[in-house]
């Protein structure tokens, strides 16, 4: 179920941004510090706290060390 929330766009110091409600954040499980990675998507934007693409290549870095462990094992020595 989505569910929708309308924020202003405000004058942050010498910036623009969004204050994101207590609600918003406790659904993306993130707080003060924490980032969050935007995503083009055909219909707009997403908000998320993980960076697709970073995801992708660690698992593709899992596949290599899984692979190769015995390699990389022998390298660590």
């Amino acid at each position: 179920m989505s569910t929708s929330v309308a924020l202003k766009v405000t004058q942050i110091g010498n910036s623009v941004g969004v204050i994101l409600p207590k609600e918003v954040l406790a659904r993306l499980k993130v707080g003060k510090g924490d980032s969050l990675f935007v995503t083009d998507l055909p219909d707009g934007v997403a908000l998320r706290p993980y960076d697709a693409e970073f995801a992708e290549a660690m698992e593709a870095a899992r596949e290599i060390m899984k692979e190769y462990r015995d390699v990389l094992r022998e390298l660590a020595k």
